[in-house]
């Protein structure tokens, strides 16, 4: 199957009882996010990701999102509902909805939100000819409780609902892509689709993940409420390599060994100076497999980052962190370009959408780092330095503000 997928169907009927005394008046969906309903949020992401048509299964005041979503023509899509019971539990919501449902289509949570790469989702949603493929959070971090394990090839083993069995890693946030003929194995009862469905479909061998590393947000309780915020407010951020992109690159093999190797490249500083004056979050990361190697110590790399920081001042200007990776090339990290690693742990530290966020090096692996988290990325050399790269970077979001 490659044909393209124009359906959202988003499950967003139950009580929400975690949010109350919110949910007593109004649906979960409708939890306002820096002044926005976090269902808007979701409607436009469906609009970005290409899709046609949302499908909302309702249940508990449907009426307040029906209201404010209309037909869905301001998003530039059509919006359209499937009404069941308050007591519906997931399963019986999407059987009266079949008729209605494509025969595939994108099955979406109403209060998870994460900028995933829906067209790798799709690749390989296409390449298993998988039932379902969902998205799995990696859960690195243990930021929620794991209820599932796959293999590395994506196929899920186990799925528990109840987040009880040992050995799980990672955690199913939506974002499924489903064969509409999986509705069938539902049974007449009232049921969870996942419980029902996704145990079926481990048995058989026809449920993948594709995992992804960037941290989901929610509004499934209150405690997660204020990560989400933070999140969906508007930050402009660039991430900066060090060696080549700012400074003078060493000799192959060589290393920025004390204060005085720190050289900056031409512009440099008035490149940084001008993404701080335009109001980005500027962020330096850094492979230093000298330290792996004994070339150097952390804290002669704390010494060379002061320096950075004291010529960033004198210039009228700053940085706003510094992540670096210690290990040698063979030690086989995560944080180590092109491994993404500290992308995501800024993405964390900050609670940045890395969609939103550009990157700029002058290496294949700050480039392939970048694309792997999903940034937009850019690269430098001689004839195109890292101030003619920030001019257009700045120049592109100064157009995005007036239209």
């Amino acid at each position: 199957m490659n044909k393209r997928v124009t359906q959202a169907v988003i499950l967003a009927g139950g009580l929400g009882t975690r949010l109350k005394p919110f949910t007593n008046t109004n649906p979960k969906p409708m939890y306002p996010i820096n002044n926005v309903p976090f269902i808007d949020y979701l409607i436009r992401q469906m609009k970005n990701f290409g899709m046609e048509e949302v499908l909302l299964l309702l249940g508990y005041l449907p009426e307040k999102i029906m209201d404010y979503l209309g037909d869905g023509s301001r998003y530039g899509l059509t919006i359209n509902y499937n009404i069941t019971p308050v007591d519906y539990d997931t399963g019986m919501r999407i059987k009266h909805a079949a008729p209605q449902i494509a025969d595939t289509f994108f099955l979406l949570y109403c209060d998870n939100y994460c900028p995933i790469n829906y067209l790798k989702l799709f690749s390989d949603f296409c390449n298993n000819k998988a039932k379902i493929q969902i998205t799995v959070y990696s859960n690195r971090d243990n930021y929620t409780k794991n209820n599932l394990h796959i293999t590395d090839d994506g196929l899920v083993t186990t799925y528990d609902k109840k987040r009880i069995r040992s050995n799980l890693q990672g955690v199913d946030i939506g974002y499924a892509l489903v064969d509409k003929s999986v509705i069938s194995l539902l049974p007449e009862e009232n049921c969870n689709f996942e419980s029902e469905i996704y145990t079926q479909l481990v048995q058989k061998k026809e449920i993948f993940a594709t995992v992804t590393e960037h941290r989901y947000y929610s509004v499934g309780s209150f405690e997660r409420i204020k990560l989400t915020r933070e999140f969906f407010k508007p930050k402009r951020v660039v991430f900066l390599d060090r060696d080549g992109t700012i400074n003078k690159r060493p000799k192959q093999a060589c290393y920025v060994e004390k204060p005085e190797d720190f050289i900056w490249l031409p512009g440099a500083l008035e490149a940084i100076r001008l993404l701080k004056n335009n109001g980005f979050l500027v962020i330096v990361i850094t492979n230093q497999p000298g330290i792996a190697r004994g070339n150097l110590t952390e804290e002669m790399l704390y010494c060379i980052h002061a320096k950075m920081h004291m010529e960033l001042l004198k210039a009228e200007t700053e940085i706003d962190d510094i992540l670096y990776c210690p290990h040698n090339w063979n030690e086989g990290c995560f944080c180590r370009k092109p491994s993404p690693g500290m992308l995501y742990e800024a993405q964390k530290k900050y609670e940045l959408n890395l969609s939103e966020c550009y990157l700029i090096g002058d290496d294949e692996r700050d480039i392939e780092a970048g694309t792997i988290a999903g940034c937009k990325c850019r690269m430098v050399d001689e004839k195109h330095t890292i101030l003619d790269v920030v001019k257009e970077i700045v120049a592109l979001e100064k157009k995005g503000e007036d239209t």
